[in-house]
């Protein structure tokens, strides 16, 4: 809901500067034509308000369409893809892997791999909440190859087992219920 408020925003935006577009989408605005400098920064400053950011480089702009399709793939998506992961962001995004692979390194300073670790233990951690899933349903979940290769990678990032970081949330959870 709130990514569509957003979008309802960047619209409105748009719409008081009569700005022509072409496609307003999460996260991105694809203009047809060239923007006069001017409405260009007055665009930027009313976005840098409602707290989002202008990006014009083609560099930054790549990276965020990988975070975002990434992003996408792992948390709203019910099933993770069964292809490569670098095929499918290649699919996905029009553009050889290795390429993909090297800008998003060169900006961040870490690797696309790592990126997708971080959102799937992000993801475990929702599952591991909700106590609906038990590990062995949610390491299928997620395409890990086993049960252990998703406990020790989520220790490696966490610091705490998966079952341990579950009953930690749940002691928590009833402690707030019990004040």
């Amino acid at each position: 809901m709130v990514s569509l408020r957003c979008k309802m925003m960047v619209q409105e935006e748009i719409d008081k500067l009569g700005l022509e577009h072409a496609v307003v989408q999460l996260g991105t605005v694809d203009f047809p034509g060239i923007i006069e400098n001017e409405k260009l920064e007055i665009f930027r400053s009313r976005l840098a308000h409602l707290g989002l950011e202008l990006l014009d480089d083609k560099k930054s702009i790549l990276i965020e369409k990988i975070k975002n399709t990434i992003t996408e793939m792992i948390h709203n998506a019910d099933e993770q893809p069964k292809e490569n992961y670098s095929l499918y962001l290649s699919e996905k995004l029009g553009y050889d892997y290795t390429y993909l692979s090297n800008v998003f390194s060169e900006v961040n300073g870490y690797t696309i791999q790592h990126f997708i670790i971080l959102n799937k233990i992000e993801k475990v951690k929702e599952l591991l909440l909700y106590n609906e899933l038990n590990l062995t349903e949610i390491a299928y979940k997620l395409n890990y190859s086993s049960v252990g290769h998703l406990s020790y990678q989520f220790k490696k990032i966490t610091g705490l087992a998966p079952s341990f970081y579950r009953q930690l949330k749940l002691k928590r959870k009833k402690n707030l219920e019990d004040l």
